[in-house]
Order: structure tokens, then C-alpha cells, then sequence
């Protein structure tokens, strides 16, 4: 299932203006506020819309240019101005609009609009669909990269909208709406600055409920009321809590409207998300608050993205992380963005915050998600929670609808705190990578009464040394734990602490408070390791049957998509596996299943009886459909076997989807997954250990960002 993408439409909308400049255009100091009368009327069935915009200009410029979909024809039908048409690029053509006198221009046109859905590969089998827009008997789809209405670049829009569409169906845009829609008429108004203007539309089932400040609204295209309400329960819930947390909720209503393909959109004042997605009975705990919270990061405070999209990470941070957290998990959660970016970011795929967009794969999904959220812990733990949640609530109060970058973070925070965050933050957003920790010249004096520890960080990174603050954890034969903060911006930090009693073991960032590189031992083996890896080899069981044979090829292909290092091969051509790189072994028959079983810990295989014993359950592989990983020397090696031919493509296209986790086991055709887990994990050279090896008390999460 696709993952969730925020305001993925605004910036290929801001690509397409970047292709569009055919005249000189003078940049002014503020984006320019249109205001847009817009009457419109669409027929689904022809594609076909026609449109009325009465436009209200900034006065102190005459000439406009702005984008329209090409074939629609625009003509001046009131006010004074000239329109010219300048040239196409792709479905847009760009006009100048020049004003001969003050005062609104309308602008009246109509035409057809619709476009296929296209598909993006995002690699082992992930793949994503997007629309240019498109009107069609099946839902309508239009936003300012579509262009139906007058689109001038980096302008702002205020709007009132007015849709006329067959009995049945209603328009879904932002703001407040939409209206009595029972003569087929949707009336929508916005009087925030908005930088495009959504038109959504289908034969919807609307369920409303209206909340303290706004309305809750669910769209769905088929009567479902039970589902309504948990989203319009969920909806109240979140809202109320970034309103504490942030500060007031800046639209009329937040509405979940289903859309006709998968998708995972996050508009001003509602999500558009896909038919399965929103039956997916974890999304309303899980990728919904991510949705309602870009209505303050991204859709409430704009993003200049030529300086970088620091929303992706900070809404990353306060949903996604946050919500587990507050389930205790936060110490899991940081550990897995850190093997994300390990597993998906090479030396070729890296780059800094400032230069992240918008999400294209999982190594621009781990920097601009992973390491944009852990950017934001770091910067909580530097600051404490109070200064943390302060920084937020300024932030928000001083750029509401408004285009800030990083800097603009920077002052916020600043001012709240009273600290010089200056290094901090050019570091971190504007310098690719990530540091690389090692524990070095441990030593232990006993003097007197008390224990002195002494010892050195080193950041041994190829970059430049990153500001760090890195939490040591001491166990001692005695008392609590001491926990100290080291302050570490050079290649070699030293440390000393004194104890009361005996150290028995030290170490270094073991709740993975720091975004750096993991090392070996830290993390378990999972899925990750081989989805992110360049190279590999997928072995297919020659003695399977030749249809499930031909399933798992399918299968191989697709996940090899755009890896052409990855290589597809019968188990009897290879004798050996190779220890250089990961390898995939599919199917029950395939003659390397007792080597990838062999002196395992955690799982037993019978190959010939088609039985696992995986932590202690027996489970047959008839009814089962296993997924299986563990390291080989250096390199990770996964199994996978389906209980049936019509459970392969369901596998292929989930699993790139469980990345981290290290088996898993499905069920069905559907491939529905039963359970999922984790290896265990040990230590690393960032643990020393003082004397005889002993169980310790693990590390603990501590409590989660409040919400006063």
C-alpha cells in the first residue's frame, strides 16, 4: 500500500512553473495575493468544465503572466486588459495578461481535462500513481498543476468557489463548505492565503459533525457509517491536540474524502486518501494524524522549498514519532529512522536537509523524514520540552500562511530559548551525512571511595564533526545508572565521571538520542538491509512447480526494477552462496534452504515436511506463507515461501512495505499478514563493559513530549 505524501501536488505544481518562465519576471519581496470569484460548472461524463473567474490583482502592476491548461481558450469578458498567449510546455500553456486600468479581470473558458494515471517506481516493486488531473465519470481530480484556473507562479490565492455538477455528486475544495448541495451546487470559500485551490468532486456520501472551533467531515462514495465515525471521532481527537500543543486549528472543517485511485494526499483543511487505504484498520491511529497535522506544518505555515521542506520532518516528528512514544516506543522508533537511512542512503543518494523537496524513494524518504525528525529531537533534547513546545507555538503564531525556511525555525526557537542556535542548525540542515561514534581508551581508577571513569568520543565520520550532545549511560554494582550529557563538536571528545560504586558497564547513546551511523550489533537484521542494498542475488527454486516457478520470476522482476545490479538466477546454477552481497531465497524447493537454516537461532526449518518452528509455534506451510531473514557472515540473507501461487503478487507488492522488520508470516491469497518481529539485537564498540558480562536493567524510555 502506498505510503501517505504531503503536498506532493504543490510541488509539482512549483516544478512545472520552474519549466514555465518565458518571460523575465520580476521576483517581489512578498508572493502576490490573487483573489478569485470562481463560477464553475463540469460535466464528468465529456471531461469537460467551463469556468468564470472574476480575478482580483494587486494594484502597482500592470502584466501578469500565469498558466492555464492548454485548449481552454481563456477570454477577457470584463474589465480592461489584454490576454496573449506566450507557448506551451507539457498540458500548460502560459498568457500574459496585461491591465490596461484598476479594478477585477474576468476571465471566462472552457474544455476538456483528462489525464491517465501515471506511475512512479520507486524501486523493489514499490510504485506509486499520480494524476496531472482528470474529469471523469469515475471523480474529478484538479489543482493548480492541472490548470483549471489562472495559475500565477508563487502567487497566493483567496477564493470563493461556486460548482455546479450533476444531482449526486458534490465538490470537496478548502476552507468552508459545501453549502446545500442538493441541487448539485457546492459553494466553498477561503479567506486565508492559500497557494493553490483544490477541486475535488464525486458522488459522495458526506457525514458531518460539527466540533469547537471547526467541523468534522468525512466523503466517502459508498454509505459507510461505522467507518465515518471512527474518522470523525479521530479527527475531533487530533485537532484538539495540536490545537493545545501548536496552537488554534486555522481552517473552517478538516474533512477525509475518499478518493477514486490510492492515494495519500494532504490538502489545506482535508486528506485525500484511497479506497483501501482508509479501510486499512491501523490508518486512523497511524497515518491520519500525519494528514491532519499538515494543517499547521505545510498547509497552515508554508514551505519555501528552495530552501528546503523542513515540514516533511517536523510533522514526521510530532505524529508518526511522537504517537509512539507516547506508547513508550520512542527508543524503537528512533532506532529504525536511523537503519532506514543505514540501509537506503549511500554516498551517491545523500545530500543535506536544505536540499530535500519532497519524497522520490526510501534514501529521500529517510533524510527528509528520518533525518528531518531526528534533526527535531536533537533540538528538543538541546533545549528541554518547555523551551521545545514554546519554539513550536511561536513558530506557528508568527508565519501562519506565510512561505519560512529553516532560518525562519531558527529565530523561533532563538527567541524562546535564548540560545545562539546558529551552528546547530547550519550543520545539520545545510551539511550532508552523519556522524559515525566510537568509544575509545575506557579506563577505570579506583580512588578511595569513589570509581573515576575516564574515556574518549570520537566522531570518525569522513564529513566534518557535527555538534553533538551524546548521552552516556553508566551501570554500576550499586545504585541507579548515572546518565551524563557529553558536549562533542571535534573529532575527539574526552569524558571523566566519578561513581560511588563499581562501573559495570558504559554506554554510548544506547536510546539512540543522536542521529548518526548506526554500527554492527546495534540493529537486528531485517528486510530493509536487502531492499536498500544496490547489489544482490535472487535465487528461484528450480524443482517448484512451473507455474509458481514463473510466479516467483514475476516476483524477482519486479523487485529488481530499477536495480540492475541486482541479479535473478536458478539455485541449481549456484553452488555456493555468495558472501559478498545480500541474497533472497524463494520457495519451499529451493536447495539452499538448508544452508539459510543451518545453526539458526529463532526459527527451524523441515523442509521436506514444510514445517516452521518460529519462536516457539509450529506452523505449516500449506497454510503459511513465511518470510524469513538472518545474517550470513556480513551479509543478510531472506527466505521467502508462499503457501500458494496467488499469494506471490500480493507479497511482492507488500513486503517492500515491512521493511523493518526481520520475519513475518501471511496468510491467504491476499497475503494478510498474521505476525511480525524483530531478531534481537546485542551490543556494539559503543558498549564497554567493565567486568564479568551480566543481565542489566535495558534502557527505558523516558516520558513523552507533553502537552501542557
Amino acid at each position: 500500500m502506498p505510503k501517505l505524501f504531503s503536498a506532493i501536488k504543490v510541488i509539482l505544481s512549483r516544478m512545472l512553473v520552474a519549466t514555465l518562465l518565458l518571460t523575465p519576471i520580476l521576483a517581489s519581496a512578498a508572493a502576490p495575493l490573487i483573489e478569485h470569484q470562481l463560477e464553475v460548472s463540469i460535466d464528468p461524463v465529456a471531461g469537460r468544465l467551463q469556468v468564470q473567474d472574476q480575478m482580483g490583482l494587486p494594484d502597482g502592476e500592470s502584466e501578469w503572466t500565469f498558466l492555464l491548461h492548454s485548449g481552454l481558450n481563456p477570454q477577457v469578458t470584463a474589465g480592461e486588459a489584454e490576454l496573449t498567449a506566450l507557448g506551451h510546455q507539457e498540458h500548460l500553456t502560459a498568457y500574459r495578461l496585461r491591465r490596461q486600468g484598476s479594478g477585477p479581470v474576468t476571465l471566462s473558458y472552457s474544455g476538456r481535462i483528462r489525464h491517465d494515471l501515471e506511475s512512479i517506481d520507486e524501486g523493489m516493486g514499490r510504485v506509486r500513481q499520480w494524476s496531472r488531473g482528470s474529469i471523469g465519470p469515475d471523480g474529478i481530480f484538479l489543482d493548480g498543476s492541472s490548470g483549471w484556473y489562472p495559475r500565477i507562479p508563487d502567487s497566493l490565492q483567496r477564493f470563493r468557489l461556486q460548482v455546479q455538477l450533476p444531482p449526486g455528486w458534490t465538490a470537496v475544495s478548502q476552507g468552508a463548505g459545501p453549502g446545500d448541495t442538493r441541487t448539485g451546487r457546492s459553494i466553498w470559500s477561503e479567506t486565508q492565503p492559500q497557494d493553490d485551490i483544490y477541486l475535488i468532486a464525486a458522488p459522495f456520501q458526506l457525514y458531518r459533525e460539527p466540533g469547537a472551533s471547526f467541523e468534522a467531515q468525512v466523503y466517502l462514495r459508498r454509505p459507510d457509517p461505522e467507518l465515518a465515525r471512527r474518522y470523525l471521532d479521530a479527527t475531533r481527537q487530533y485537532v484538539a491536540l495540536y490545537s493545545e500543543l501548536i496552537g488554534p486549528y486555522p481552517f473552517a472543517k478538516f474533512a477525509l474524502v475518499e478518493n477514486f485511485w490510492e492515494t495519500g494526499y494532504g490538502m489545506p483543511s482535508f486528506t485525500l486518501l484511497g479506497p483501501q487505504v482508509i479501510r486499512l484498520p491501523f490508518i486512523v491511529q497511524t497515518s491520519y494524524p500525519h494528514e491532519i497535522l499538515h494543517n499547521w506544518w505545510g498547509n497552515g505555515v508554508y514551505v519555501d522549498y528552495e530552501s528546503g521542506n523542513w515540514s516533511e520532518g517536523l510533522t514526521n516528528y510530532l505524529a508518526d514519532y511522537w504517537l509512539k512514544e507516547r506508547a513508550g516506543q520512542g527508543i524503537e522508533h528512533r532506532r529504525d529512522m536511523l537503519k532506514s537511512y543505514a540501509d537506503h542512503v549511500r554516498e551517491d543518494r545523500d545530500f543535506p536537509l536544505v536540499d530535500f523537496r519532497a519524497r522520490h524513494g526510501s534514501a529521500s524518504q529517510a533524510i527528509g523524514y528520518g533525518k528531518g525528525a531526528m534533526f527535531f529531537h536533537m533540538l528538543r533534547r538541546n533545549l528541554g520540552d518547555e523551551s521545545f513546545r514554546q519554539g513550536l507555538r511561536r513558530f506557528y503564531a508568527e508565519n501562519r500562511f506565510r512561505h519560512v525556511s529553516y532560518t525562519d525555525l531558527r529565530r523561533a526557537f532563538e527567541s524562546v530559548s535564548g540560545q545562539d542556535l546558529s551552528r546547530f542548525f547550519q550543520i545539520w540542515t545545510a551539511q550532508a551525512g552523519a556522524p559515525q561514534l566510537a568509544l575509545a581508551e575506557v579506563r577505570v581508577v579506583q580512588d578511595g571511595d569513589e570509581w573515576r571513569v575516564t574515556g574518549r568520543i570520537e566522531q570518525t565520520q569522513s564529513e566534518n564533526p557535527f555538534p553533538l550532545r551524546v548521552p552516556v549511560v553508566i551501570h554500576q554494582e550499586q545504585g541507579e545508572p548515572q546518565r551524563l550529557i557529553i558536549a562533542s563538536d571535534s573529532r575527539r571528545t574526552p569524558f571523566e565521571v566519578r561513581l560511588t560504586s563499581e562501573p559495570v558497564r558504559l554506554a554510548v547513546d544506547p536510546a539512540f538520542d543522536v542521529f548518526r551511523e548506526l554500527l554492527p550489533g546495534e540493529t537486528p537484521v531485517a528486510l530493509s538491509n536487502l531492499f536498500g542494498s544496490d547489489r544482490g542475488l535472487i535465487l528461484l527454486p528450480a524443482d517448484a512447480p512451473e507455474p509458481l516457478q514463473t510466479a516467483y520470476r514475476q516476483l524477482a522482476d519486479a523487485w529488481r526494477q530499477g536495480r540492475p545490479d541486482w541479479r535473478i538466477a536458478l539455485d541449481r546454477d549456484v553452488s555456493l552462496l555468495p558472501d559478498d552481497r545480500p541474497v533472497w531465497l524463494l520457495g519451499w524447493e529451493n536447495r539452499h534452504l538448508d544452508d539459510f537454516a543451518a545453526q539458526s537461532s529463532g526459527f527451524r526449518l523441515d523442509a521436506a515436511k514444510r514445517r516452521l518452528d518460529l519462536q516457539g509455534a509450529a506452523l505449516e506451510g500449506a497454510t503459511i506463507s513465511p518470510v524469513l531473514t538472518r545474517w550470513r557472515g556480513s551479509q543478510p540473507v531472506a527466505w521467502l515461501a508462499a503457501s500458494e501461487m496467488g499469494a506471490v503478487p500480493a507479497l511482492a507488492r507488500k513486503l517492500p512495505h515491512y521493511g523493518k522488520y526481520s520475519f513475518l508470516t501471511f496468510t491467504g491469497p491476499e497475503a494478510t499478514n498474521q505476525t511480525k518481529g524483530q531478531w534481537p539485537s546485542g551490543d556494539s564498540v559503543l558498549v564497554h563493559c567493565f567486568g564479568a558480562r551480566r543481565e542489566l536493567e535495558p534502557v527505558r524510555n523516558l516520558p513523552a513530549l507533553g502537552v501542557p
